[in-house]
């Protein structure tokens, strides 16, 4: 290590020990409610709803986005007759503009009292698509895209000016299995990834404007069985099937479609338990100083995840992915 090296780091250890006491000292303090503004898309799904509920517990002035008509909503009555008058609800299309920027007039014009901005942006809306890569056609690949990264994305955009007078924070909802990689899960994988790179970089820009980012990497079902009931997972497989072609239907064949579907209805029948996950998005909204980063994992899945990471790809396939196949090519002998 070079002298200049040396003395670099010396000089830096004082201020990293002070740094450090004082996070650790700070990080139980809660920011006051009063006069802040939250704005949580996806409230149609029951970890978005059960935060709007608690923040609004809390005290905070809570914008409910939901991705129907309120007037179409059952969920969205039911919140505004279980919440305080601070409470507002929004239809919140997060795949069209015009939606988004009608959000961010309304929110502008009906700021807490004494509110300059507002104070935080949770991204929970999500669009699930499940299915081999092969089997998806490319509207739903984009439709994908335009949900779960390019609206949070452009939402992110619309809201900044407005979380930068409040010195806020922005707050995403991902998949902390996106870093697994496993069959039938690909452009879910790919859009959660993409956020927590998008979430990644947006911190370290927004550090100079004293604005905050967390992700909350969530674990397999924990944004709620409500991403998928059983009718649209059944839906989407017979639309799926429908627009293979002859070739591909018959390599895979319909059992093998079948049984690969089916795995996936824990998505539509397993009971999720979203408190972990409710706990956290709480934490990153009232903390003073949030986390970068929370996993609301089970160990089994910390475990995996952490496999996935760090074992060769050949060791780690051995262990945990299905047996590889080896497959003649037509017209071998």
């Amino acid at each position: 290590m070079s002298v200049l090296h040396s003395d670099t780091m010396a000089g830096l250890a004082p201020n990293i020990k002070d740094g450090y006491k004082q996070l650790i000292g700070r990080k139980g303090e809660k920011v006051s409610s009063y006069g802040k503004g939250v704005l949580i898309t996806g409230c149609d799904t029951p970890i978005a709803w059960y935060l709007a509920k608690k923040l609004d517990d809390l005290g905070f002035t809570v914008y409910a986005g939901f991705n129907v008509p309120i007037d179409e909503s059952d969920e969205a009555k039911i919140l505004k007759e279980e919440t305080s008058g601070r409470l507002k609800l929004l239809h919140l299309d997060v795949s069209s503009e015009k939606s988004l920027l009608e959000a961010a007039v309304y929110i502008s014009e009906h700021l807490p009292d004494g509110a300059y901005g507002l104070w935080a942006v949770v991204h929970c809306a999500h669009w699930v698509a499940l299915g081999e890569l092969e089997w998806i056609p490319f509207g739903v690949l984009r439709k994908s895209l335009d949900l779960n990264l390019l609206g949070a994305a452009r939402l992110t955009q619309i809201m900044l000016p407005l979380i930068r007078r409040s010195t806020g924070r922005v707050v995403f909802l991902t998949s902390g299995l996106s870093k697994i990689p496993a069959p039938v899960r690909g452009i879910q994988s790919a859009t959660q990834a993409a956020i927590e790179s998008f979430a990644g970089c947006l911190r370290q820009e927004m550090r100079q404007r004293g604005v905050d980012v967390s992700v909350v990497a969530a674990g397999e079902l924990a944004p709620g069985n409500s991403w998928l009931n059983e009718t649209e997972l059944r839906e989407q497989a017979k639309e799926m099937w429908a627009q293979l072609t002859s070739e591909q239907k018959k390599t895979y064949g319909e059992d093998y479609y079948e049984a690969a579907m089916t795995s996936l209805e824990k998505y539509s029948r397993e009971t999720a338990d979203i408190q972990p996950s409710l706990r956290v998005l709480i934490d990153a909204v009232s903390r003073t100083f949030p986390m970068a980063r929370y996993t609301p994992v089970t160990a089994r899945e910390k475990i995996q995840i952490f496999l996935a990471e760090h074992l060769p790809t050949a060791l780690y396939e051995i262990l945990f992915a299905e047996p590889k196949k080896r497959v003649r090519p037509q017209g071998a002998f």
